[in-house]
């Protein structure tokens, strides 16, 4: 049996602070180390932050210099040098996929990194269409890092939150012949289970969704929120390719989930479904990717 043990991680880091957050990223990383997992999957903006609920001030037509403030806040805490990650990750031995706040430029980005166990960066996935409000603090990604990674524990793939809900975006993973889908979000609906276990079935791949688990302490006390203790309830789910859950979906409470998946039923699983091929109509139906040189 070709058995790959993976974690996944529920938690979230403490906004506009890099070093605690780095901590926080090691300690998790280590628990699932520790329990025996090769690959180990984070939600989506870890690294960066989950500005729940910031309007940064603006309305149709106006902004004000307040929002502008809190914006810098969250500008100066986004990440422009992957290195210290690549360390921590180096130091545990193991593959990553890590959700980041990027900053390039004048512009931040929600980005998914895919990090080997020497610390190489393997992937760098840019969020294509930040959804809603997002759309005012991230910019919006290209077709240059839309790839599946071959890797010595199958072939692994990225998709952001709600780009699970791109039809298209999928289908080029499927076609790239993704094995492991890995799904940072922060989407905590009980509806995000479904989607993902929609995905393995269409996909016949497994998923990994990472959702982050954060508490009002974990944003700073001027930070604009209201008084619930519970800012994202986390849902973070393991799936595999018939869409039978492996682990959660996990509510209310920090986790790493951690359990086997059995690389071997792929084979089967492709007997009656394989939408990019023998389920495929290309004499009807075709997809065409723009294409671009990969980011790593």
């Amino acid at each position: 049996m070709r058995s790959r043990r993976v974690g996944v991680v529920q938690g979230a880091p403490r906004l506009f602070e890099p070093a605690e957050t780095h901590r926080r990223f090691e300690s998790l990383l280590g628990r699932a180390v520790e329990a025996g997992a090769e690959l180990v999957a984070f939600p989506e903006a870890f690294v960066g932050g989950y500005p729940k609920g910031a309007t940064f001030g603006a309305t149709v037509g106006a902004r004000t210099t307040e929002g502008r403030a809190l914006f810098a806040r969250y500008r100066r805490a986004a990440v422009d040098d992957f290195a210290p990650l690549q360390a921590i990750v180096a130091r545990h031995r193991v593959h990553v996929v890590v959700g980041v706040v990027e900053r390039a430029g004048h512009t931040l980005y929600c980005a998914s990194l895919l990090i080997a166990p020497d610390g190489t960066l393997l992937g760098h996935h840019r969020k294509l269409l930040p959804t809603g409000t997002e759309r005012l603090i991230w910019g919006q990604g290209d077709a240059s890092d839309v790839t599946v990674v071959a890797t010595d524990l199958g072939r692994i793939g990225m998709a952001i939150c709600w780009e699970n809900y791109m039809p298209l975006y999928r289908a080029e993973l499927y076609r790239q012949g993704v094995e492991i889908y890995c799904a940072p979000t922060v989407d905590t609906r009980d509806t995000w289970a479904a989607t993902m276990r929609h995905v393995g079935v269409e996909g016949r791949c497994f998923v990994l969704s990472a959702t982050q688990f954060a508490v009002r302490d974990d944003y700073p006390a001027d930070f604009p929120l209201g008084d619930e203790p519970v800012v994202i309830r986390g849902g973070s789910c393991v799936v595999d390719p018939f869409g039978t859950l492996l682990a959660g979906p996990v509510f209310d409470r920090e986790d790493v989930l951690v359990t086997d998946l059995d690389l071997d039923l792929l084979d089967g699983a492709y007997l009656d479904l394989d939408v990019s091929g023998h389920y495929a109509r290309p004499d009807l139906f075709q997809l065409t990717t723009t294409e671009g040189t990969p980011r790593v």
